[in-house]
């Protein structure tokens, strides 16, 4: 499969409706993005079961700041709704396999039981009236507020 282009107005949708998702945070002036493009495209072939995205932090610059992106390319794993992975660089081929195996590999029950009880202990120490889910490691789409969507 090919990348898809996420926008602030389909991440909600791209990242709620699957399970796995890749997502390459770059522009077109960057050359290690441009470095990185042919890797990542290849890869989207071999794993037609998952769904790579691609922002264009100059086109989306609300989706960036979301994520907080402050180097490109930064690439990012969401797993059932969940951040997994955030590395800002162009992987090599190799590396970014070794990367998808690892994100494949999780076990999300686990993941899971332990963003819920990151989410607990922050929302103990949390002033009254605010939001727990704001403080968790979910992705936007996930029931946590997300300024892209604003």
């Amino acid at each position: 499969m090919s990348t898809v282009e996420l926008t602030k107005e389909n991440f909600d949708d791209v990242v709620s409706g699957n399970d796995f998702l890749l997502i390459d945070f770059w522009a077109s002036w960057c050359g290690p993005c441009r470095q990185f493009a042919p890797v990542y495209e290849e890869a989207a072939e071999r794993h037609s079961d998952l769904v790579f995205g691609k922002v264009d932090t100059e086109a989306q610059p609300e989706l960036a700041a979301a994520f907080d992106i402050r180097s490109i390319p930064t690439l990012m794993i969401v797993r059932e709704n969940v951040a997994v992975f955030a590395q800002p660089g162009a992987l090599p081929e190799a590396a970014l396999e070794d990367v998808i195996g690892q994100a494949r590999a999780l076990d999300m029950k686990q993941v899971h039981e332990s963003v819920a009880e990151q989410q607990a202990a922050q929302a103990q120490g949390q002033a009254p009236g605010q939001d727990a889910a704001a403080a968790g490691n979910e992705a936007p789409g996930s029931g946590a507020p997300d300024s892209a969507s604003a």
